[in-house]
């Protein structure tokens, strides 16, 4: 079923890739003589030969103007621009220019073609939740967004420290490990994976908690509901902690500090093209095996 096409575009990615220069003008030639109305990524329109026929503005510009964000790059890239957005009404796609490319769909060779089937209403849609940390101390509140995943951990390297674990003001555990990560669905593939985590479906409402390197055998990943709150509260002997914001945005946590972690009030819209299947990338992605007949 067709869905409603979208009329302004934003175009944003990975700066100082030759790369996404390439897809960048490729796409803006064909936005241009389609007559859509575009606009592009400050920091990108001082790399590409942009034309007369679009507009350059800041993320917030782009949030708060388009129907669509088209994202060239990396799921890095991709990450970053949802952060930006999530408090926009303005759904987003990705042009893979990256590694894995776990949130970026559309292959370079093919990004022209198909990101015009997509912009006149040839493709899918669904909603992926987003995390928020608030650090609680005596005197200070941070908070920060995620889209992957938010992260507890020691400011060495290889460090232990020692917490306790909430879950809407339910004990749940004490810990002394290198950390917790509290992921979402979309996360769940991201560093999650690498610690062990189960991989969850994005139409899924849930969270997991993986232990990182726990000090004892029979610490395992939980997987929580989506609408719990998780409490994480720093023990008084421990030296200074950190959260990480899908490995950004880092926030101090001091010995005693609390960490709240909850979803966040928006959402982001990812669209697709209608031949994605989330099984299809994680057999590509992941290297599993292909049909026996």
């Amino acid at each position: 079923m067709t869905q409603p096409a979208f009329k302004r575009v934003a175009l944003l990615g990975k700066i100082n890739d030759t790369g996404t220069r390439h897809t960048l003008e490729a796409l803006i030639s064909a936005l241009c003589e389609s007559q859509y109305e575009v606009c592009l990524e400050q920091r990108c329109a001082a790399q590409v030969k942009p034309g007369s026929c679009i507009e350059t503005g800041s993320l917030d510009k782009l949030g708060e103007w388009a129907d669509i964000a088209v994202v060239v790059g990396g799921d890095g890239n991709m990450l970053g621009a949802a952060r930006a957005l999530c408090d926009h009404d303005v759904a987003v796609i990705g042009v893979n220019r990256g590694n894995l490319g776990f949130l970026t769909d559309l292959a370079p060779e093919d990004a022209v073609s198909a990101l015009m089937d997509v912009l006149a209403g040839e493709y899918v849609k669904e909603e992926r939740f987003l995390l928020s940390a608030s650090v609680k101390g005596e005197t200070v509140k941070q908070q920060g967004v995620a889209v992957n995943e938010i992260v507890l951990h020691s400011d060495k390297v290889a460090h232990m420290i020692e917490f306790e674990l909430y879950v809407d003001d339910q004990f749940v555990f004490s810990q002394r490990s290198d950390g917790v990560i509290v992921a979402t669905p979309t996360g769940s593939t991201a560093y999650s994976l690498s610690g062990g985590g189960p991989i969850l479906h994005p139409n899924l409402n849930a969270i997991t908690l993986v232990p990182m390197f726990p000090h004892t055998l029979s610490s395992r990943p939980i997987v929580l509901d989506a609408n719990s709150q998780v409490r994480l509260r720093a023990a008084k002997d421990n030296d200074h902690l950190q959260i990480s914001c899908d490995g950004h945005g880092r926030l101090d946590v001091l010995p005693g500090d609390e960490v709240i972690i909850e979803k966040h009030p928006h959402t982001l819209t990812m669209v697709h093209p209608t031949t994605h299947s989330y099984y299809h990338v994680l057999r590509n992605k992941l290297g599993w095996g292909s049909r026996l007949f």
